[in-house]
């Protein structure tokens, strides 16, 4: 999923489809992917959200299992 999105996406998003937050703590210390977190304006409000991007590792690591 974080492969596929060129900006990543937020946490919540993530949870939504199936990924626990203890999953996305264990690819952001293993370096897989990396977060952070970013204010945004949600019905003319600022928020915080946590954006969470696949890094160039996790990239690496996922060609190597495709093959």
């Amino acid at each position: 999923m974080l492969a596929a999105s060129r900006d990543g996406c937020t946490e919540r998003v993530m949870m939504v489809h199936g990924f626990s937050v203890d999953i996305l703590a264990d690819m952001v210390r293993a370096k897989l992917a990396a977060a952070k977190i970013e204010r945004v304006m949600a019905g003319g409000r600022p928020t915080e959200v946590v954006g969470v991007r696949i890094t160039d590792a996790g990239s690496r690591t996922l060609s190597k299992r495709a093959k």
